[in-house]
């Protein structure tokens, strides 16, 4: 620098403020989770068997309870419509909300878990038919199941065999619109 001139320096703003970054919160929308709902509001005293007796009459169509903390927990429904008819019911010792109004812990948590959030689904009817051909085949012993037991046996689970085919069938014509 010499003599006449005068230095310049200048600050330039950033065009980016990164001190004040966040992680994107993933949205949580109805469409990601429908069968997932939060459970709140309730006695720091409950527990799980507390819980799953409010909750008693979606048990048979498959329920289950992920706990946030000691007093929220998230319902996990066989299926939207479940879902969505637990939180229309009134109950007097919880309460019950989308979870995608729930709390961020609550979203946080459904997030952490969201590959064990599966839709509950049933058990399906099993047979013992199987398993004692492949173990009578093993040993190479003789079966001391009478004819009629095997006749009743197969004729059972070809029925159930139909019955599964004929929901397939139903929930298919569903979908298409056919009656």
């Amino acid at each position: 620098m010499s003599g006449g001139e005068k230095s310049r320096s200048s600050l330039q703003e950033p065009r980016f403020d990164y001190a004040g970054w966040q992680p994107a919160e993933l949205d949580l929308s109805d469409s990601e989770l429908p069968h997932v709902i939060e459970i709140y509001d309730f006695p720091q005293g409950f527990g799980t068997a507390d819980l799953l007796r409010v909750f008693c009459s979606y048990q048979k169509k498959g329920f289950d309870i992920k706990w946030v903390d000691d007093t929220h927990a998230l319902g996990i429904f066989s299926s939207p419509i479940a879902a969505r008819d637990a939180l229309s019911s009134r109950h007097v010792m919880v309460k019950t909300r989308p979870l995608a109004q729930g709390t961020r812990a609550a979203r946080a948590k459904a997030r952490a878990c969201a590959d064990f959030l599966q839709p509950a689904k049933e058990r399906p009817e099993t047979s013992a038919a199987l398993a004692r051909r492949l173990v009578i085949g093993a040993l190479g012993v003789r079966s001391n199941q009478s004819r009629a037991e095997r006749e009743a046996e197969r004729k059972k689970l070809q029925e159930a065999r139909e019955r599964r085919r004929l929901e397939n069938k139903q929930r298919e014509d569903i979908w298409e619109g056919r009656d």
